[in-house]
């Protein structure tokens, strides 16, 4: 990894904002990810995402923290938080801005247990493929202090498969609609291409199911997105 997300969300933080990250998927073009929306406070957040922040209790781990605005937020009420990403540069961001506990870790090497655990903005995106959802899923559970929650959101993107007459147009020679590759581009350097998954929410529930986890619909957004409450 390249850490471009990394190098753009400095580039903000430092005041060298000039252009947006670029991204696309292997079923959709080129989009502009602004970097301002990186850095947005809780009002301009999405109605999921300010629904999960104020359920969040207890001591808190924000999964892929990015600049830190969720963490920041849930600081500032006093709440015990944890920022872990995978980006150096995210990571030395949200120290920038405050995060007094933000760490260079990928989820599956966190060993400490919390009340809350977020991941926002796609959540099950770090599930990379359907076939290693159980294996996050344990991982996440395994974190978890007694009556703990992990609060996660995602899309069913099966509308990005629609015709115009209404019909799904799978390959059904390919594996589930919602494994994506995932590009990144900025200022002209393009990142190792990642995989994402959005995963659907009956996907995700049966998914819990086998691993012994509870999953509640806490919310639907207003385009396929919807936030889940796991314990």
């Amino acid at each position: 990894m390249k850490d471009i997300f990394g190098k753009a969300l400095l580039d903000y933080q430092n005041g060298n904002y000039s252009e947006d990250i670029i991204t696309a998927t292997s079923i959709s073009d080129d989009d502009i990810l602004p970097l301002p929306y990186l850095f947005r406070s809780f009002s301009d957040m999405p109605k999921l995402e300010q629904k999960a922040l104020q359920l969040a209790k207890g001591d808190t781990l924000d999964v892929g923290c990015g600049s830190g605005s969720h963490s920041l937020y849930l600081q500032k009420k006093g709440l015990n938080i944890k920022a872990i990403d995978i980006s150096k540069g995210a990571i030395e961001v949200a120290k920038q801005r405050g995060v007094k506990n933000a760490n260079v870790l990928d989820i599956l090497d966190e060993t400490e247990t919390f009340n809350t655990i977020l991941l926002l903005m796609n959540g099950t995106g770090i599930f990379q493929k359907l076939n290693l959802v159980a294996k996050y899923l344990k991982q996440l559970k395994s974190l978890l202090k007694p009556n703990g929650q992990i609060l996660i959101d995602s899309s069913d993107i099966k509308y990005m498969y629609e015709d115009e007459d209404g019909g799904f147009w799978f390959d059904a020679n390919n594996t589930y609609y919602g494994e994506l590759d995932y590009f990144i581009s900025y200022k002209g350097e393009k990142e190792v291409p990642m995989k994402w998954l959005y995963l659907d929410f009956n996907t995700l529930k049966l998914a819990c199911e086998t691993v012994g986890l509870q999953c509640e619909l806490v919310l639907e957004g207003e385009h396929f997105d919807y936030l889940a409450r796991l314990y």
